[in-house]
């Protein structure tokens, strides 16, 4: 799906449709990436440069806003594919697209190597000369236009959005929480926070917030999913959810079941605020759609009140 100023949404086919995206944009002939799913997702990355007209050896980026693997995990096999681009991360997540052993071990050791394996593919390290650091306020050039990256943490402590002037938007990240079209309704976009584990931190992530919402962006593109506006709106509704699951999460401390009373206590807020939302398809059907969303969550929450 192409939008204005050049700026492509690539459905990255990660869990379902429209869950995951990246994003190429396109000036002048040349390419930026940002974010790019896992391994699975490098031949629909390389479609879209055919689709947009633009040459494997006229990337010259690939921005990461984070580097969990739904965002990063092809960054290694994307890379070796085109010749010319560097990549853009974080400085603390630098390392481990270097050297991803430690990212690799630490996911193992949740999910197993199996799963691993079929949901994103061995991790391919990548050069070191070919990696960049971004630190707050580092601009990447593409062909004359500037994607400003800006110091977003709250989600992950790795993470950045990328302003892009010229088109008046940011690239999200996690940051500004997750946004599923199948949630859309006559009152437009349903959002909700993304707390998952593991370095959830409720006042650096209102900051953030309030931070891309002071630089007036017409739209903002989620990695889950795609463009929304009425940014706002958006902002306020994160902002009032943060507060409440914090709530939530401090309600249910210390209870021996507080997973289960966590994951059903989130599952009460969206469900009541979609339905308020004008959304109509009931409980289950957000279970359906959201269930993996609510564990991380309740799991992101759980280790901010231990910690």
């Amino acid at each position: 799906m192409t939008h204005t100023h050049g700026i492509h949404t690539i459905d990255t086919g990660f869990v379902r449709p429209r869950f995951d995206a990246a994003y190429l944009i396109g000036e002048n002939g040349r390419g930026a990436f940002i974010d790019c799913g896992t391994n699975f997702a490098v031949p629909r990355m390389l479609a879209a440069l055919d689709d947009a007209g633009i040459t494997a050896a006229a990337v010259d980026w690939l921005i990461l806003t984070h580097v969990h693997l739904d965002h990063a995990g092809g960054a290694g096999e994307l890379i070796a594919q085109l010749p010319n681009a560097k990549l853009v991360v974080h400085p603390r997540g630098a390392r481990h697209m270097i050297d991803p052993s430690v990212l690799w071990a630490g996911a193992s050791a949740v999910y197993g190597e199996s799963v691993m394996e079929q949901t994103y593919g061995r991790l391919r390290p990548i050069p070191a000369e070919r990696v960049i650091e971004a630190a707050d306020g580092h601009v990447v050039d593409l062909a004359g236009r500037a994607l400003r990256c800006l110091d977003t943490p709250g989600h992950a402590r790795h993470h950045i959005a990328i302003h892009d002037a010229c088109a008046k938007v940011c690239f999200t990240g996690d940051v500004f929480g997750l946004s599923y079209r199948d949630f859309d309704t006559t009152n437009g976009p349903f959002i909700l926070p993304t707390t998952s584990p593991v370095q959830f931190d409720p006042e650096a992530l209102h900051a953030s917030i309030d931070r891309l919402v002071a630089l007036r962006p017409q739209a903002m593109y989620l990695t889950h999913y795609g463009r929304v506006d009425a940014v706002e709106r958006l902002a306020a509704d994160l902002h009032a959810q943060i507060d409440a699951m914090v709530a939530l999460a401090r309600d249910a401390h210390g209870r021996p079941d507080r997973h289960a009373v966590l994951a059903e206590s989130l599952t009460d807020l969206y469900a009541t605020r979609a339905e308020a939302h004008g959304w109509q398809q009931g409980r289950e059907a957000l279970r359906q759609l959201l269930g993996m969303d609510i564990e991380l969550n309740a799991q992101g929450l759980e280790v901010w009140l231990d910690r």
